[in-house]
């Protein structure tokens, strides 16, 4: 199970209004750190499904939305809760790191 794409379109139905935590992976194609952290978050969904959901938004697609969230820096990750960032991490890590920065939202 990989994560699911989001846009600019489906952004409040994947994410603002959905039931529990929602990670956003923002991400470029360019982009190497973020091609390297994509199969961890990958990882963290399928073990933690029932826990939290793991959308990708592509900045260089959906610029509107990297603005609206002040992403100046990329891969960054937000998760969102009832339709309010409830935490943010910026750059690449290993997934213990990942899980440890997610651990609230994994109970």
């Amino acid at each position: 199970m990989t994560a699911k794409a989001t846009t600019s379109a489906t952004f409040e139905q994947d994410v603002l209004k959905a039931d529990g935590p929602v990670l956003v992976d923002f991400w470029a194609e360019w982009c190497g750190p973020c091609r390297m952290v994509s199969p961890v978050l990958d990882q963290i969904q399928q073990e933690n499904a029932d826990k939290i959901t793991v959308v990708k938004l592509n900045v260089d697609e959906n610029p509107d939305l990297a603005m609206q969230y002040q992403i100046t820096s990329i891969p960054a990750m937000k998760v969102f809760k009832d339709g309010e960032v409830a935490t943010t991490i910026i750059g690449a890590k290993p997934k213990p790191a990942l899980e440890q920065d997610l651990a609230a939202f994994l109970k």
